[in-house]
């Protein structure tokens, strides 16, 4: 499994966890975080494994 699948799953876990419990607001923001930098991670793998 990918590096950045994992952490693509471990921000959508984090984002639903930070909407389910209002008073912990920065775990919507760590998973936003988490997130990009996934997105960011997976699209750099590709772009590396085509040249």
């Amino acid at each position: 499994m990918p590096t950045w699948l994992i952490i693509l799953l471990v921000g959508v876990v984090l984002l639903i966890l930070g909407v389910a419990v209002e008073a912990a607001q920065f775990l919507i923001w760590l998973g936003v975080i988490v997130l990009v930098v996934s997105l960011i991670l997976g699209f750099v793998g590709r772009g590396k494994s085509r040249v």
